[in-house]
């Protein structure tokens, strides 16, 4: 891609986020506002939802890939989201036995042009409560 720094902004602007391009990917962050205790401990670490496009083609298309993190009660709407943007699910899993509230950690992917996939996934992250 020409100029990976102004798509970078581009996609930092449709989906709310954090982040930068470097080695021909682009590595976001969007921050999530939830409480959550491993072990009776308060837990920030890994809250944060991760968005990656990488693999860039002449024609602009790219791997777009997502780990996006849960609460239990979200993800009936949010699955019934990524349906009707036409953004499959890969996994959905925990990664904490011990987690209150039970976290999980959802991936998505897709290969097309960025914008289209943060487009999509922006309008799927409407139905989060934080």
């Amino acid at each position: 891609m020409k100029d990976l720094e102004a798509v970078a902004d581009k996609l930092k602007e449709l989906l709310g986020a954090e982040g930068k391009a470097e080695e021909g990917m682009i590595s976001l962050e969007k921050s999530r506002d939830i409480d959550v205790q491993v072990q009776g401990r308060p837990f920030k670490s890994e809250t944060d939802m991760e968005i990656h496009f990488e693999a860039f083609q002449e024609d602009g298309t790219a791997l777009n890939h997502a780990e996006i993190v849960l609460l239990p009660e979200e993800i009936p709407d949010f699955t019934i989201a990524l349906g009707k943007n036409d953004i499959p699910i890969t996994a959905l899993h925990n990664h904490w036995l011990f987690a209150e509230p039970a976290i999980k950690y959802l991936h998505v992917q897709t290969v097309e042009k960025p914008e289209a996939f943060a487009k999509r996934l922006a309008e799927a992250f409407k139905v989060l409560k934080k």
